[in-house]
């Protein structure tokens, strides 16, 4: 009896304190909800200009192949003789050097080819499943991620991308709140 008493102690306090740990039906389906507005952002052409599956990047708000030949080379930051520094700079450059010219941020490069973050083409679920796979995103759990989305000066620069670039259209602040939600509650991924 007391064998079983103990067995009973021990499953109760258990479901208490998997409950406690766990988000419930209501704060998964508010994450899952928050995350169409991480997916929308990840697949901003912003992002997926650079998040490619192959290793030429692309341009434009109409996501063109990359002019000049510019590749991903083997660490995200261009062939050898041609890094992207060639012509991205730290900032965007002033507005008098035209609509075009090659726009900047800090440590401008493209995913390295072993973590290449593909968010073009992929379905909610695998998005999902794409951003949490430490073996994609650069080893990053939960508070490493929404420190990249938060803080990261290449990512907010999706933000003003300077020329006559789109900018990413949901307000920072609230994207970052929205993946929080998400990541707050394990991140949920969508059914479909």
């Amino acid at each position: 009896m007391h064998n079983v008493l103990a067995v009973l102690l021990c499953l109760l306090l258990a479901a208490c304190g998997s409950s406690s740990n766990s988000p419930d039906a209501a704060q998964t389906q508010a994450a899952v909800a928050a995350f169409a507005t991480v997916q929308q952002v990840f697949q901003h052409l912003r992002c997926q200009n650079c998040h490619i599956p192959g290793d030429a990047p692309l341009q434009f708000d109409a996501g063109l192949p990359h002019q000049m030949g510019v590749v991903r080379g083997p660490a995200g930051h261009g062939a050898p003789g041609l890094p992207c520094s060639s012509c991205h700079g730290e900032a965007n450059p002033p507005e008098s050097y035209g609509p075009n010219a090659p726009p900047g941020a800090p440590h401008w490069a493209l995913p390295p080819p072993e973590k290449r973050m593909v968010t073009k083409d992929l379905s909610a679920p695998a998005l999902c499943k794409m951003i949490q796979d430490k073996q994609e995103n650069g080893g990053r759990d939960f508070a490493a991620l929404l420190k990249h989305v938060s803080e990261d000066k290449l990512v907010l620069w999706g933000w003003n991308p300077g020329g006559n670039r789109a900018p990413v259209p949901v307000p920072h602040a609230e994207f970052v709140a929205k993946f929080k939600t998400w990541s707050d509650a394990g991140g949920p991924c969508p059914a479909s």
